[in-house]
C-alpha cells in the first residue's frame, strides 16, 4: 500500500471517530466499482475487488436500516434520508458473470458505464456486444456510457469531445436497443465545458469521481461518487458509506465551480 493510501486510511479512521452528527447526511451516494474478481491482468491500483468482499459489501447494504439502495437518478437528490447507488466503469466481463447474480440475489439495481473501444476489441477482459446485450436485459440494471476511448476529455477539441460523447452513446445504443442516458466521465476528467456538451450530446446524468455525497442542489452531470478498492474492508466500506472519508473531496477540485472553466484541466 502506497504511503498516500495509508494517511488517508489514518485521516479517514480519526474522521471516523469524530461527531457522528456529521455522518449519515441525506443525499444519494453513488458507490464506484471497477472488476470484482481476478478478470484485471495487472491491478496495480487495486480496483478488482475479490468475489467474497464483494458479497460482503453487497450484503451490507442489503441489510441497512438507515439507507434505502436505488437507481443512479436525478429524482433520488432529493429527500431526507440516505439513498445508495452501486456503478461499476470500463465495463468488464465479470460484470456479467460475477457481480450481477450477486447483486440480482440482493435485489439491488446497478449501473455498468461501458467504454464501447473495449467493446468493441474482443478482449478476454471486457464485455462483447453480445454480453453486453445480455447485460441491459438484466432486471435493475442500467447501461451508460464512459467515453468511447478513455481518453481524459479535458484534453479533447470539440469535434474529439463530442465524438465521445455524441458517438459512444449511439454505439451503445445500437447495441442494447435501449436509450443510453448516463456517462461517467473517464479518469473523472471532466468540466463545465464538458458537462455542457455531454447534455448537447442527450445526457441527462454524469458522474465522475470526486468523493461525495449528492444533494438536490448538485449538477446532475457533475454527480460525485465514493470509490471502493480492492482493499476496503466491511468496516473501510461502511465508513465511505456513512461520509468518513468525504473529506477526500478536498484533493481534487469541484467541476461544479464556475472557476472550473478558467483552469487548464482537473480531475473530479
Amino acid at each position: 500500500m502506497r504511503w498516500t493510501r495509508i494517511l488517508a486510511r489514518t485521516i479517514s479512521e480519526l474522521s471516523a471517530l469524530g461527531s457522528r452528527r456529521v455522518w449519515r447526511r441525506p443525499g444519494l451516494r453513488i458507490l464506484l466499482y471497477h472488476s470484482v474478481g481476478p478478470t484485471v491482468a495487472h491491478d496495480s491500483y487495486g480496483i478488482s475487488i475479490s468475489v467474497a468482499l464483494f458479497e460482503r459489501h453487497m450484503a451490507t447494504l442489503a441489510g441497512s436500516q438507515w439507507l434505502s439502495v436505488v437507481d443512479i437518478d436525478p429524482k433520488q437528490l432529493s429527500g431526507s434520508n440516505m439513498r445508495v447507488a452501486v456503478s461499476f466503469d470500463d465495463g468488464y466481463k465479470d460484470n456479467l458473470y460475477v457481480a450481477a447474480p450477486i447483486l440480482l440475489k440482493h435485489r439491488i439495481p446497478f449501473t455498468v458505464f461501458a467504454t464501447t473501444s473495449f467493446v468493441q476489441q474482443n478482449s478476454k477482459e471486457y464485455l462483447s456486444p453480445s454480453e453486453l446485450r445480455e447485460l441491459s436485459t438484466l432486471p435493475g440494471v442500467t447501461i451508460g456510457s464512459h467515453g468511447a476511448t478513455h481518453i481524459r476529455l479535458l484534453d479533447c477539441d470539440d469535434g474529439a469531445l463530442w465524438e465521445e460523447l455524441h458517438g459512444s452513446r449511439c454505439y451503445l445504443e445500437d447495441v442494447i436497443g435501449a436509450p443510453v442516458t448516463a456517462i461517467a466521465y473517464p479518469h473523472g476528467s471532466v468540466n463545465l465545458r464538458v458537462a455542457d456538451m455531454a447534455r448537447r450530446a442527450g445526457y441527462t446524468l454524469g458522474v465522475c469521481s470526486r468523493c461525495d455525497i449528492n444533494s438536490e442542489n448538485r449538477n446532475p452531470l457533475l454527480l460525485c461518487r465514493s470509490e471502493v478498492l480492492a482493499e476496503d474492508s466491511e468496516r473501510i466500506f461502511l465508513q465511505k458509506l456513512q461520509g468518513a472519508w468525504d473529506w477526500y473531496r478536498w484533493r481534487r477540485r469541484d467541476p461544479a465551480l464556475p472557476q472550473s472553466v478558467a483552469t487548464h484541466g482537473f480531475y473530479c
